[in-house]
């Protein structure tokens, strides 16, 4: 049985600090939190800052998590509003239904699979070193490097093409008329209901000597449209694009505003 929690972080406490700003030492952290170890479930999070003195993280996990541990180090314990929130994901998973519309949120690792990177990093240059001196390594077909995709229009661009293959729709948002008095400057076209909230370049070292993982991410929110209700279940539950150990992936669901829902293309 799937559980989404909530954890509510003290972003002025030293331990919170360091999770927070690092994805490694947070992903050991939330592992911490699950009593069969070693963990082999499928476990997606994220962190959401929406105010400068809390940070919260929501974790899915497929089994019950205990959060005590991050409460007592990083959070504020025995407070009002400190305790996390733990909720069966059953529920959501089963009002799934084709065409139904929800909001929804998805910080994600918006890459692109290219044969050879413009700007190889140190991973990848020390694997087109070693793909150099492999025998008979241009017989082979070379397994292809990801490359982040940097702006706003590449990153809304991938969310568009991957929407369908993850079971949903982004249809188009409502266009809105002139104010009075105004006059448009040709007709009015809707784009999709979908928008780029924040944009971040993570780096870190999963290691004090190790290399520098970078990572560019984007925070997606709109609205979706079932087409496929199974395949919309897997994505929520398996996340989607890369990087899931580092807090992308994990799409959220809402139920549709009413404000969307009269103004719904």
């Amino acid at each position: 049985m799937p559980y989404l929690s909530k954890i509510a972080l003290n972003p002025r406490r030293r331990t919170a600090i360091s999770l927070l700003s690092n994805p490694h030492r947070l992903h050991a952290a939330i592992l911490a939190g699950l009593a069969v170890q070693p963990v082999t479930e499928r476990l997606l999070w994220r962190t959401e800052n929406n105010t400068p003195h809390r940070a919260e993280v929501l974790v899915l996990t497929q089994s019950r998590p205990s959060w005590q541990h991050l409460v007592e180090e990083a959070g504020w314990p025995g407070a009002d509003g400190g305790k996390p929130l733990i909720a069966d994901y059953t529920p959501l998973l089963e009002r799934i239904a084709l065409g139904k519309e929800f909001g929804f949120r998805l910080t994600a690792n918006p890459v692109q699979s290219v044969p050879h990177p413009t700007k190889p990093s140190e991973q990848q240059n020390a694997r087109l070193k070693a793909r150099a001196e492999q025998p008979n390594a241009a017989d082979r077909r070379p397994r292809g490097f990801r490359v982040a995709h940097r702006t706003a229009a590449q990153q809304l661009g991938w969310i568009l093409t991957r929407a369908e293959r993850h079971g949903f729709t982004i249809p188009d948002a409502s266009s809105d008329a002139p104010a009075p008095g105004l006059k448009a400057n040709g007709p009015l076209t809707a784009g999709p209901a979908v928008s780029i909230v924040s944009r971040d370049i993570l780096r870190f070292r999963k290691h004090h000597d190790g290399p520098r993982v970078t990572l560019s991410t984007a925070t997606f929110e709109g609205r979706l449209r079932v087409t496929d209700p199974d395949t919309l279940r897997a994505a929520l539950l398996e996340g989607i694009g890369p990087a899931k150990g580092y807090g992308q992936g994990l799409l959220t669901l809402a139920p549709v505003t009413a404000e969307a829902a009269v103004t719904r293309a």
